[in-house]
């Protein structure tokens, strides 16, 4: 008898093998149903649904299939229909024993993540509703117009820098807001009414409060700060420089917001300043002179901070030098404040990328930064450019935990935002060092997303320590003295062998392909 592979013997010998037993009217009449159904139709599910069925009662029971009457012949001919239905020849023995059962697992390890996602990190958009409502009473608070409230300016102007109009607008313990006029005395704070309107009232550590809002830490922590970035790696005025082929220009100082958790807390300063223009053409000399350079980010600060002229200005110089192939604009605006992404620069964007490659590298760290009015901004971008990439920071209480980091990733996915980095936050400030989570909490909640969510989702796992530093776990167990290599699958620690190309084959160039034949 052909079972058309080893998968159908085996379903056919399980489904057969058992006691031939009297069966209640009611299953035998489902069972009947059931294969008159896979008999009539044209379609494999049907055909599925009662080997599976079959299958289960031989498990759950000890019930041969004879006891249903049917004998292997006939159950043979819907086994060969479904094999010639189904446009790949999977066979009814491999989808039942093998390809549901691996689906069936697979669910089950996210069952949990799928149930707490959005009670523990419902997203800007399942919170929309709240923020619409807090809106309304900054608004009020503030004394802003709705024009005030749509409006780049408008959010600047009536942007919360100060401890007295934040405690107008979050309720904050009085030890907090002591606390606040102990830091901003030291450091800037800054966050626009629209970002202040993402802050969920009642929600202790919420993770835009967090990542806004200064607590004493930031003040008390501090003891020996490892000098800035620029002290070790800055070669020319307003350049980063890492590697051979990539450089940073810091554009500006300013942000429309300052992050708790700011890496160039060092270069904000006390006011905001655009450079005069004579340090951009000495940054833009330094690249012309070195070919090795490809690859331009322009970042602060914010880039989008800068006037839409200034932008416009710099991407053009940048495009002008012949071994300038990529560049990257780096901004936090579409999440801090989304107003300020007007046509104009949504134009200037798509003129850059259509003569070089132009990418927005932004930075969100929460599900709760992506809003409709985000996303929609976000989607703008995105069709202007050929990519917009996120570097979040694992952040402690904002970010980590599998829950948070995996509906961060799958949110700004959904939001035409590539997750691209998660860095480890830096050593190199004390002012937040409470904010820093350890790298092996890190490691199991990057690893954990392979094999669970969509692999463009999962970003790379860095550690900035003199440049960028991988992270992640290596899954090779072992290299074996047979040629295999022994995995380790990272979502279920399940091992497996892994056949090794041959390196003797691999190292003779004169068999290899059309080589061979001018030998």
């Amino acid at each position: 008898m052909d079972y058309g592979d080893a998968l159908t013997k085996e379903l056919f010998d399980k489904i057969f093998s058992g006691e031939k037993k009297e069966v209640y009217n009611f299953l035998r009449d489902e069972i009947n149903e059931l294969y008159q159904k896979a008999k009539s139709e044209e379609l494999t599910a049907p055909i599925v649904e009662l080997f599976r069925k079959l299958l289960l009662l031989n498990e759950k029971d000890g019930i041969s299939a004879e006891s249903f009457g049917f004998n292997r012949e006939e159950l043979l001919e819907l086994a060969d229909k479904h094999k010639n239905i189904d446009e790949h020849g999977v066979t009814v023995g491999g989808r039942v024993l093998k390809a549901i059962p691996i689906v069936e697992e697979a669910n089950k390890r996210v069952e949990e993540y799928l149930a707490k996602k959005d009670i523990e990190a419902p997203s800007g958009i399942e919170l929309w509703d709240k923020i619409v409502e807090n809106k309304k009473r900054i608004m009020e608070t503030l004394g802003m117009t709705d024009k005030d409230w749509n409006s780049y300016t408008g959010q600047l102007k009536f942007a919360i820098e100060d401890v007295e109009t934040l405690s107008k607008i979050i309720d904050l313990p009085e030890k907090a807001i002591t606390d606040v006029l102990r830091v901003t005395k030291h450091y800037r704070m800054r966050l626009t009414p629209y970002y202040a309107s993402l802050i969920m009232p009642g929600n202790i550590n919420d993770p835009v409060l967090l990542q806004s809002v200064p607590t004493g830490e930031m003040v008390d922590n501090v003891g020996v700060e490892i000098p800035p970035v620029a002290a070790d790696h800055s070669p020319a005025r307003l350049i980063d420089q890492f590697y051979p082929r990539v450089v940073t220009i810091k554009s500006t100082n300013m942000c429309a917001m300052y992050c708790t958790h700011c890496l160039r807390i060092a270069h904000i300063g006390k006011k905001d300043r655009i450079y005069n223009k004579k340090a951009y053409l000495e940054a833009l000399e330094y690249i012309k002179n070195n070919k090795n350079i490809r690859d331009v980010l322009v970042t602060g600060g914010d880039a989008f901070v800068l006037p839409n002229s200034l932008i416009r200005w710099i991407l053009e110089e940048l495009d002008k030098i012949d071994h300038v192939k990529m560049k990257r604009l780096g901004t936090r605006i579409p999440v801090t404040t989304p107003q300020r992404v007007d046509q104009e620069l949504l134009d200037i964007l798509e003129e850059s990328n259509d003569k070089k490659p132009l990418r927005v590298v932004t930075q969100i760290n929460t599900a709760q930064e992506i809003t409709p009015i985000s996303k929609e901004v976000f989607k703008q971008i995105s069709k202007r450019v050929s990519a917009v990439l996120n570097q979040a920071v694992l952040l402690r209480g904002i970010n980590d935990s599998k829950v948070k980091m995996w509906k961060l990733c799958e949110t700004i996915q959904e939001a035409y935002v590539r997750p691209y980095y998660v860095f480890n936050c830096s050593y190199r400030n004390p002012q937040f060092a409470h904010m820093r989570v350890p790298v092996q909490v890190g490691q199991d909640i990057i690893e954990g997303m392979y094999g669970n969510i969509s692999g463009d989702a999962i970003p790379r796992y860095i550690a900035t320590a003199g440049g960028k530093i991988p992270l992640h776990r290596t899954n090779v167990v072992e290299f074996a003295e047979d040629g295999n290599i022994i995995l380790r699958k990272p979502w279920s620690g399940e091992i497996v062998k892994y056949p090794d190309a041959d390196p003797e084959t691999y190292k003779n160039d004169k068999q290899f392909a059309f080589r061979k034949y001018y030998d």
